[in-house]
């Protein structure tokens, strides 16, 4: 693990850069102008950039956050979200019925399916984009785990992440739940980041962009989460840029500067490898 001052000091490593977006670009409440600054440099360079996200939305609204948070277009190319990847398997179960679990400002990620919802004892399967409150507690879906477990029923969960920085709070994520029912035997079934669907998706825009398959070793993917960016990016045998802050906050910092040996040890107890470090993306 290299830890780099820029990004701009690989650029010549790689044609394209899959990044992920929250902790890495912003926090949910403001950009991050480094990043931003790096990530349109990169595309200035010839550099195909796609955001790689396990928000639980197909892409589509996505462009229009992120300009009301000031992040410029002109930092990326394209947009892939976990919404995008696991909308097929919730294809493959209409008409369903579906119980869902998640806030109603996700409402996106089911629509145009032919899904049907349902009380969760005539459901065939269970469809979570998130907790249906943010200051719930993952605890709170114990009973409806168990009920569920009992019907072994598939939980289809549209966001891998267990939590995500908003601001300078942790909020609780579908994973959260998924890794719950994981836990207790239940059936989960996901597509975003680390898993393979949403690289999938990934390579086809690269592909789209580049008018032809683009090598892994020319890819570089950026991330903050060690169990879905870095994981995720050395399932692929892609070259990973971690980024110590983000999600972890100062954890991995030691006096006010990265700490090689915590980020070492944090990377060693996930199994996960990294390419490259850095505080933050810049």
């Amino acid at each position: 693990m290299q830890p780099i001052a820029s990004l701009e000091g690989v650029l010549d490593r790689y044609d394209a850069i899959l990044c992920d977006v929250w902790g890495v670009i912003h926090n949910g409440r403001r950009i991050f102008p480094y990043a931003a600054a790096a990530l349109t440099q990169a595309r200035n360079a010839g550099k195909y950039v796609v955001l790689l996200t396990n928000v639980p939305k197909p892409r589509g609204p996505i462009p229009g956050q992120l300009d009301r948070l000031g992040f410029p277009r002109a930092a990326y190319d394209s947009i892939v979200t976990s919404g995008d990847a696991i909308r097929a398997e919730l294809t493959k179960r209409a008409p369903g019925p579906m119980y869902k679990i998640g806030p109603e400002h996700d409402r996106s990620l089911w629509e145009g399916l032919g899904l049907t919802q349902s009380e969760l004892a005539q459901a065939n399967f269970i469809g979570i984009s998130g907790l249906n409150r943010d200051d719930e507690e993952p605890s709170a879906y114990a009973d409806i785990l168990r009920e569920a477990r009992a019907r072994d029923l598939e939980l289809l969960s549209a966001n891998p992440d267990i939590v995500v920085r908003v601001g300078d709070q942790l909020i609780w994520c579908a994973g959260a739940i998924a890794r719950d029912y994981a836990a207790i035997g239940g059936r989960v079934v996901m597509a975003g980041k680390p898993h393979a669907p949403i690289y999938e998706l990934a390579y086809a825009e690269l592909a789209a962009l580049a008018g032809g398959a683009l090598g892994k070793s020319r890819i570089l993917c950026i991330g903050d989460g060690i169990g879905t960016d870095v994981k995720g990016a050395n399932g692929q045998n892609l070259d990973c840029l971690f980024i110590a802050s983000g999600m972890h906050g100062e954890v991995l910092w030691s006096d006010g500067k990265l700490d090689p040996a915590k980020v070492g040890a944090a990377l060693a107890d996930e199994r996960a490898h990294a390419a490259y470090v850095m505080a933050e993306l810049a």
